[in-house]
């Protein structure tokens, strides 16, 4: 069996002395493992860094194996990446939540994304609005969607400020005055669907937006299967509040 997708490297792990099993994310058969041979290579080792978008040719006998992957570059991230605190933790953090994805699943919307979070991270209040709205997608493509269009007391679309933690549904300031205290806060970017047109968020948005996106992880993901939130999302979140601050 034989297949060729675009891909992008998630990581990968060392096997036998010369070789590695590489983990990508690609477009159309979902995250993906596969045996490089000579993956350690001098040639090879800077192609097979997190973050770098390639082309690979799946080889195996069988579509149950874990086969071998042929491995091309295409656009080389990794070392922009690196070069911030912010892009190493949102990297990782991005890697993270795609592994609560079952290997070999077509998410095609969220390669597309992933592909785009990658290529702004060099600001990091965009950087910190792409992660939250690559968080949204996640939930949803996992089945635990928010619905952010319109109220759910009164149907209405305007002044959505708030989200029900439990129906994960908008909510205006009208409607959830009585229950402010327990409502979960709307940051207003969440409103702009266009991901092509990120402005600068404040630092009150993006922290009301990881706190939003946070809760809904823990609450149908991490809690019931008693797994911790990857502890580079906070690291993510401390930088980029930092950084935000300092402007």
């Amino acid at each position: 069996m034989e297949w060729n997708d675009e891909a992008i490297v998630l990581g990968v792990r060392k096997h036998g002395e010369t070789s590695v099993i590489a983990e990508v994310m690609t477009r159309q058969r979902g995250r993906h493992l596969g045996l490089v041979q000579g993956g350690r290579s001098r040639k090879m080792r800077p192609i097979l860094q997190p973050g770098n978008s390639v082309t690979v040719t799946w080889r195996a006998r069988l579509d149950e194996h874990l086969g071998q992957f042929k491995v091309d570059g295409e656009m080389m991230r990794a070392a922009r990446l690196m070069e911030s605190a912010h892009g190493i933790f949102a990297l990782q953090t991005l890697a993270s939540h795609l592994r609560l994805l079952p290997e070999r699943d077509s998410h095609t919307g969220l390669y597309e994304t992933l592909a785009i979070v990658l290529d702004n991270l060099e600001a990091p209040d965009i950087a910190a609005e792409l992660v939250i709205r690559f968080e949204l997608a996640m939930l949803n493509e996992l089945g635990f969607g928010l619905d952010l269009t319109a109220c759910a007391a009164s149907g209405s679309r305007a002044n959505l400020i708030y989200v029900s933690p439990k129906s994960g549904r908008a909510v205006s300031a009208e409607a959830g005055k009585p229950w402010s205290d327990k409502m979960l806060r709307l940051p207003s970017f969440l409103l702009e669907r266009d991901m092509q047109r990120i402005e600068s968020a404040s630092l009150e948005d993006i922290e009301e937006g990881f706190d939003l996106t946070r809760h809904f992880f823990w609450r149908h993901i991490h809690g019931p299967r008693e797994i911790p939130i990857p502890p580079e999302r906070e690291s993510l979140l401390k930088v980029d509040k930092k950084q935000i601050q300092s402007r």
